[in-house]
């Protein structure tokens, strides 16, 4: 389980209180006016400290490139890519999804057109539903399986985490669809190495925890 982000100190948050958000709900971008609720930062996400859940860092190789929540019968796996700056990317991975697993259809959900239905990976089927949401130069792919993506009582609140999440995409230049670059909590600087090409089917990336 990651610990917990400090909160800003009281003489910050007295100097520059912090302007109201212009949404009702997110995912926010690091740059636009978001509540202030505690978070684990992890340097290209910053997630909701959730005490019921447990979070954890998805890698491949040298490079973290998701989180993974586990709750309960469900788990929700996020991914920020890099996104160009004139066009979202989740018409295109969603058509792409779509074209390797036939058996999802397009549905209304809380945040747009959604996927969902049954995968089978490694030789297991299991329910899942795609969402993706497009911010200003990135886009977040949320993959809820298990029971959550089957009942809306036991989705509500990894949704509401979803919702909660922050984007630091950062100024750097960075190729289309290229996993921004997470790291551990306290960390310093986030790892990079070669980020590898996204594909939702492929073999699941290295699941670590952190106490």
């Amino acid at each position: 389980m990651f610990r917990r982000r400090r909160r800003e100190q009281p003489e910050q948050a007295a100097d520059q209180a912090p302007a109201a958000p212009q949404r009702e709900s997110g995912p926010w971008d690091a740059d636009e006016p978001h509540p202030g609720t505690d978070r684990i930062d992890l340097g290209g996400l910053r997630v909701p400290n959730h005490p019921d859940f447990d979070i954890r860092l998805a890698s491949v190789g040298d490079q973290h490139v998701g989180v993974v929540v586990l709750h309960e019968e469900s788990t929700l796996q996020v991914q920020a890519l890099a996104a160009p700056k004139t066009m979202g990317l989740w018409d295109e991975v969603k058509t792409k999804i779509a074209s390797q697993a036939k058996t999802l259809q397009e549905v209304e959900g809380p945040f747009g057109a959604e996927l969902t239905g049954e995968v089978t990976n490694q030789g297991e089927t299991r329910p899942v539903r795609y969402l993706g949401i497009d911010g200003p130069r990135w886009f977040l792919l949320a993959v809820v399986s298990g029971k959550a993506a089957v009942d809306e009582q036991a989705a509500a609140e990894l949704l509401t985490f979803v919702r909660d999440v922050v984007v630091v995409r950062g100024d750097e230049p960075m190729a289309r669809e290229e996993p921004i670059p997470l790291r551990r909590p306290n960390d310093q600087a986030a790892e990079t190495s070669e980020s590898a090409a996204f594909n939702p089917f492929r073999r699941g990336p290295e699941i670590s925890e952190i106490r």
